[in-house]
């Protein structure tokens, strides 16, 4: 499927947009009213659009003037009739109101989107950092190989 006509890659920017503008409710738009999220902070898993806008609207606000830029690298899926699975690699860039970057990190995304009527929601999110042998540390920079 051409890259920009893959609805996968389509959510993927959507998603950047809503992350740029802090738009909870663009953001929460994408995701299916049952969505099960396995986020990498704090909650083993999240269920419900309620518990996932409710973290991301923390999220946002924990930003103050800050701004974050998601840089999608790899996006790769596969689509069977309504059903789509995808994988990225994202990167998490905040910038201060100046300009400044502030920080950077990656992580590893899968998504589950189903068709509904004329649109995909995203039905189930994993993300995830590989762990570092020596230091079982997360590792959150994406480095090509």
């Amino acid at each position: 499927m051409p890259y920009e006509t893959d609805p996968f890659v389509r959510q993927l920017a959507a998603y950047k947009a809503a992350v740029l503008a802090k738009d909870v409710g663009a953001f929460s738009a994408l995701y299916d009213d049952e969505v099960l999220i396995f986020d990498m902070w704090g909650a083993w898993s999240l269920q419900g659009i309620d518990a996932w806008r409710n973290l991301v609207r923390d999220w946002f606000a924990s930003l103050g003037d800050e701004r974050v830029i998601v840089d999608i690298a790899q996006p790769h899926s596969a689509q069977a009739d309504t059903l789509i699975v995808g994988h990225a690699i994202l990167t998490f860039t905040a910038i201060a109101a100046d300009g400044q970057v502030l920080r950077s990190q990656s992580n590893r995304i899968t998504m589950a989107l189903k068709r509904i009527g004329n649109d995909w929601k995203v039905i189930h999110e994993h993300t995830s950092a590989p762990l570092d042998f020596q230091s079982q540390q997360a590792i959150l920079r994406y480095a090509p190989t």
